[in-house]
């Protein structure tokens, strides 16, 4: 491998690391910057006023420890160096910091690197960067809160219509426009027959437009392996949380985590491998 490749793939990781660490800040911050709009917007049908609050959003107030406020000075929140150095706790109080923080960093990193070695200095890299970016939040998002919102889906969606159009995504824009169309409405579909078979919902709107997203990454083409993969993957998660009775209230099990690793899988392997893999 050229040398000069090596030195790409490194400085892609260290800006994934560097990513991986306000992704953090994304998946914490950002459902709650939603509940706070939807408080807001209730108090104003109502005709209520809410009392005054801090500025909260993705870049104030800065970092803090949960447990005692402390806030986190900039040697503290070097990706993953930090958290070796401190141990995993607070050095204010001691408290355990979620191992989450570190993978995070790293899983993004990795991923990053990927891109480098896969498509080198170039748009298209940095096209797959935000993919993988994007799939990582909404990941976490949905697993925590089985929320998938709006501001990470639909950008996520146009941006691979626009990869397509430009080359990034090596689909054409006929199929990326198919495949957002195709994945959309495949699930619309399946929720809707689903709720008038039961009357219960089955999945919600974000899994749509993530689906939606995805099938304007890779294009019609790969909606059957993608959700071929998700759906394994979710029943053996799911099956396994059942059997440590750890499924949470109501025994809902969020499906955008697992089209998030299906489309990853995807960009890593092609779709056609996930095919291969499942027997196909």
């Amino acid at each position: 491998m050229p040398e000069g490749l090596w030195l790409q793939i490194a400085m892609g990781g260290a800006f994934g690391l560097l990513i991986g660490s306000f992704l953090n800040v994304v998946i914490y911050r950002l459902p709650k910057m939603m509940e706070r709009e939807w408080a807001a917007g209730c108090a104003e049908i109502s005709g209520q006023e809410l009392a005054a609050q801090e500025a909260f959003n993705l870049f104030v107030p800065r970092s803090r420890c949960q447990q005692c406020g402390h806030q986190i000075r900039w040697y503290e929140n070097i990706p993953v160096l930090s958290y070796l150095a401190l141990r995993g706790k607070c050095s204010a109080c001691a408290t355990p910091i979620s191992m989450r923080y570190p993978l995070v960093e790293l899983v993004t990193g990795a991923l990053f690197a990927w891109c480098l070695w896969r498509w080198g200095w170039s748009w298209t890299a940095a096209a797959w960067c935000v993919f993988v970016a994007v799939l990582v939040a909404l990941t976490l998002i949905d697993w925590d809160t089985t929320l998938l919102p709006d501001d990470l889906t639909l950008p996520l969606l146009w941006l691979g219509l626009i990869a397509a159009a430009l080359g990034f995504s090596s689909i054409p824009l006929s199929d990326a426009v198919w495949g957002a169309v195709a994945g959309y409405m495949s699930l619309w579909l399946i929720y809707w027959a689903f709720k008038l078979a039961t009357g219960k919902e089955g999945m919600g709107f974000g899994d749509f437009k993530l689906f939606a997203a995805l099938g304007a990454w890779f294009g019609w083409q790969a909606l059957v392996p993608i959700i071929l993969m998700a759906s394994v993957i979710g029943a053996i998660v799911g099956i396994a949380m059942k059997l440590r009775s750890s499924l949470r209230e109501g025994g809902v099990v969020p499906f955008g985590p697992f089209l998030s690793m299906a489309g990853l899988t995807a960009m890593l392997f092609g779709p056609q491998a996930i095919l291969r893999v499942v027997g196909l």
